[in-house]
């Protein structure tokens, strides 16, 4: 009955996590349409959309704090019915303005699942990288749905149904959350938050070797993937010379191979340890990276999306990793702390790629990336040398004592 119970969590964290990527992927798509619509230049949307994902990053911290006070289920399925419910709000806004403050809205109750999720599932499962990247599954899944389903519903019916269609996944899956997932008891459900928020506490947090190190790493490599998911079919259109049909394809190719990337890196952390896990995953993205830009020909080309994509996975270590290194009382909070930071940061890969690109060429841009990801594979190498000095675990044994 546990073990049935488990991985009913699992399942529906996952389908939560669908939703909140669902929503944000299925406006890309419909940008032409957004931009006709209203009148606005890409100048314009691209602050609305990267206001969206700067919410995403930032919401991440206090979605800790409120799962520790009020339990991680009822924090889920804010995001969930948030998001769902964001999502008719944008289709429905009468101006650029309102559109603008629905997206930032949108990015930050879609922030609030994946900190509070991976949480949750800490106190379910022993095998916890395994767990992260079966979660971790949802991303891809709607990376491959989301943008095909949005872009035909464009063509056909307008962006504002296109930007609506997460509702159809969101409302039954609120359900489903509310109905077979039993309610959590919140870590603190007394602390008051201010506490939570003081700035000594949170600087010895992130100042811990292994909780530095780790972010170090989670930094550069969320860059580097935010970059080349923003990118990867121009650069395939302008440095490869590929039809904008055939880049899309291969973009849809690096989802599914980034699906099944998720679960194998985070069975690898589980049984070989985190940083043989998160070094080959950093390699895998050099060397794929590096096949991008200097190979042509589709054989090749296929080689170089498998060894992206499985690099691009590297969160179903690193994730696991920062809860190595935690206290099992302060991973709600801390943990969606770690996140905020790196993927606050890391979001500015889409600006970083676009600016090397208009000033060096894609290859240089894309090159930049693969520095990125060897140089998180230089990290990890070189802690091996010493021994595991960084080593998440060992810190959190050190901390208990």
């Amino acid at each position: 009955m546990n073990w049935e119970y488990r991985y009913t969590v699992l399942s529906l964290c996952m389908l939560a996590f669908f939703v909140t990527y669902f929503a944000r992927l299925a406006i890309s798509p419909a940008v032409p349409f957004i931009v006709a619509d209203f009148e606005i230049s890409n100048t314009a949307i691209g602050v609305a959309l990267s206001g969206m994902w700067l919410a995403y990053g930032v919401s991440q911290f206090p979605s800790g704090i409120l799962a520790d006070r009020y339990g991680e289920r009822r924090v889920i399925l804010v995001a969930v019915g948030g998001t769902t419910a964001m999502s008719v709000l944008l289709a429905a806004t009468p101006a650029f303005p309102a559109f603008v403050v629905a997206a930032v809205v949108l990015g930050l109750v879609a922030g609030l699942h994946y900190a509070v999720a991976t949480t949750l599932l800490s106190r379910t499962f022993d095998d916890l990288g395994t767990a992260v990247g079966l979660h971790s599954v949802g991303g891809p899944l709607a990376g491959l749905i989301a943008p095909v389903a949005a872009a035909w519903v464009s063509v056909r019916y307008g962006w504002r149904p296109a930007v609506a269609l997460s509702t159809l996944v969101g409302i039954p899956i609120f359900v489903l959350f509310v109905r077979y997932v039993e309610p959590t008891e919140p870590r603190r459900p007394d602390q008051p938050m201010r506490e939570r928020l003081h700035l000594g506490a949170l600087a010895e947090l992130l100042s811990r070797p292994a909780i530095l190190f780790s972010l170090a790493i989670a930094t550069v490599g969320t860059y580097a993937v935010q970059g080349l998911m923003s990118f990867l079919p121009t650069f395939l259109v302008d440095f490869h010379a590929y039809s904008p049909g055939a880049a899309g394809v291969v973009f849809s190719a690096f989802f599914v191979v980034r699906t099944g990337g998720q679960v194998a890196v985070g069975r690898l952390s589980d049984r070989f340890g985190r940083d043989p896990a998160i070094g080959i995953a950093m390699l895998a993205g050099a060397l794929g990276m590096i096949g991008f830009v200097t190979v042509s020909g589709a054989g090749r080309l296929a080689v170089s999306v498998l060894l992206v994509g499985f690099g691009s996975s590297f969160f179903s270590a690193v994730d696991p990793r920062f809860m190595d290194a935690l206290g099992e009382a302060e991973r709600g909070a801390g943990f969606g702390l770690v996140r905020t930071v790196y993927t606050v940061i890391g979001s500015a890969g889409s600006v970083g790629v676009g600016v090397a690109a208009d000033l060096f060429g894609w290859g240089a841009a894309f090159g930049t990336l693969a520095v990125l990801f060897g140089g998180g594979f230089v990290l990890i190498a070189g802690n091996t040398l010493l021994g595991g000095y960084l080593s998440a675990r060992r810190e959190s044994r050190r901390s208990r004592r």
